[in-house]
């Protein structure tokens, strides 16, 4: 039997195929409290002309509409890419209780890889983080998209 950062990774792998789907870069993420689902969200940047729609933060956004509450208090923020440092940031200031995510981003990833924002003294709250989990299907998922991106350009 799969574990539930498995599951809830998978159900993130999903969501990341509906925003390649729609032509976005196929990143995913869902939100947790007490085993149970309270948002989801997928990269939407494009197509809303908005820079901040990452798939964090539109699962955020729809975590606090369901919660009635911008505190994100007791939750698990499932994403399928390392999160960039405004995700990471808004992560804080929403008081995300854990973070899972599956492929590492030596790039831009703000939770340890291109940086450790995460874990800066300056901030009073730091998520417990996960990292790694799927990270095989999460980064090929990935690598598939700007692989066959680039063989249409």
């Amino acid at each position: 039997m799969e574990n539930n950062d498995e599951y809830w990774m998978r159900r993130a792998i999903e969501l990341a195929g509906k925003a390649e789907a729609e032509g976005e870069v196929p990143v995913g993420a869902v939100i947790v409290k007490n085993g149970e689902l309270v948002a989801e969200g997928w990269n939407h940047p494009i197509q809303s002309h908005d820079p901040s729609a990452h798939a964090e933060m539109m699962a955020m956004r729809n975590a606090g509409q369901a919660l009635n509450n911008y505190r994100l208090i007791d939750t698990t923020l499932y994403v399928t890419l390392e999160p960039c440092s405004m995700c990471v940031g808004a992560m804080i200031h929403a008081r995300i209780a854990r973070l899972v995510f599956g492929a590492y981003d030596p790039k831009t990833g703000a939770a340890g890889s291109a940086m450790d924002l995460i874990h800066a003294d300056i901030h009073n709250h730091q998520p417990l983080i996960s990292g790694g989990v799927l990270e095989d299907e999460c980064r090929q998922q990935l690598q598939a998209f700007f692989r066959d991106k680039r063989k249409s350009t």
